[in-house]
């Protein structure tokens, strides 16, 4: 990692030198696989793929036991929750989804890691919601509803964004806690401006921090559990670029969640190898990257299917990006977005 113009830079091979031997049988396995099962693709051998992604799911399933800091949707839940998983999924890599159907299905997507990551597991303390009802006869009316109680997991956490394709999943986080916390806890915020050189191929990758671009205060950072939704985690690495660059200025998170809906095997064991303090949660776990880099099956670039395209000569900054989710988003989510606005803005 290197430091130039107030821009941090992480190479490829930076990643690569995370991984162990074993973790790279296991890649290079699944490669073969996959090498495969493209080979059923054209002409579509239905049958084949079926039983191919079926031997490729038994290993992945095999690898992640042998990785508690890798929690993937459908190895760890009953298995009356993975239809659910699967529908969501299967409608976001569809090419046919529209942008809207896209943003509502990767809101259901994030609910359900929300659920995964805080309130999946059996818990002994309860927490009550009293609600003031519409019905006011003969007398004002109120319901109870009992909820997890986990204030205690929620309420140090940060929304560190990725910008920009990790926008939105960050809000939604957000909100998830916002509604589950008993004092109504809107997160802070923490924005990063990262990219990657998407020129170079996935073995010479260049992962780039910019500085100047990004909103966030050490101060708020320190100490806490620190929360990074990013809809596909190919490489790993523009998360490793931030939190290293982060405790290179002595910043230490209390834990550190990542929110996936679709991550690639490699950039998986990279970010537990290299983050060992970090769970990776993903709802759909995918075998192989081609040469630049994007996730195979995958679903494209969520970025711009969630957001729409930037023109290279006038990209939006993120207040302009944020006006264009439109009313409907900036209602529901107005308690995020303020705290955004009050980060950028100071």
């Amino acid at each position: 990692m290197k430091t130039e113009n107030e821009r941090i830079i992480l190479k490829a091979e930076d990643l690569d030198g995370y991984l162990t031997e074993k973790d790279v049988a296991d890649i290079n396995l699944l490669k073969k696989m996959y090498d495969e099962t493209i080979g059923y693709f054209e002409p579509k051998n239905e049958a084949k793929i079926i039983e191919s992604f079926d031997r490729m799911g038994h290993e992945m399933q095999r690898i992640c036991s042998e990785n508690p800091n890798l929690k993937v949707f459908s190895f760890v839940t009953d298995e009356g929750s993975h239809a659910e998983a699967s529908r969501v999924i299967s409608k976001l890599r569809d090419v046919e989804t529209s942008h809207q159907e896209f943003v509502y299905y990767s809101q259901r997507a994030y609910e359900m890691l929300f659920r995964l990551a805080y309130t999946n597991g059996p818990s002994s303390r309860k927490g009550h919601i009293v609600v003031k009802t519409p019905v006011s006869s003969p007398v004002q009316n109120y319901a109870v509803h009992k909820i997890p109680n986990i204030d205690d997991e929620i309420g140090n956490s940060v929304m560190c964004v990725m910008l920009r394709g990790a926008l939105l999943p960050s809000i939604i986080m957000s909100k998830e806690i916002e509604e589950y916390s008993s004092t109504n806890y809107v997160t802070p915020f923490a924005l990063f401006r990262i990219n990657r050189d998407d020129t170079k191929h996935e073995d010479d990758m260049e992962y780039v921090l910019n500085l100047k671009k990004s909103f966030f205060n050490i101060e708020e950072l320190d100490g806490k559990d620190w929360i990074f939704a990013d809809p596909m985690n190919a490489t790993g690495g523009s998360l490793v670029t931030v939190v290293k660059y982060l405790q290179s200025q002595g910043v230490k998170p209390k834990s550190i969640k990542f929110f996936n809906v679709i991550s690639a095997l490699k950039g998986s064991l990279r970010v537990c190898r290299a983050l060992p303090n970090c769970t990776c949660y993903t709802l759909w776990l995918d075998p192989v990257l081609n040469n630049s880099a994007y996730i195979m099956p995958g679903l494209g670039d969520a970025g711009d299917r969630l957001n729409g395209c930037d023109k290279k000569t006038n990209p939006r900054n993120i207040i302009r990006l944020i006006a264009d989710y439109g009313a409907d988003i900036s209602a529901l989510y107005h308690n995020q977005l303020t705290k955004i606005e009050q980060t950028v803005l100071g």
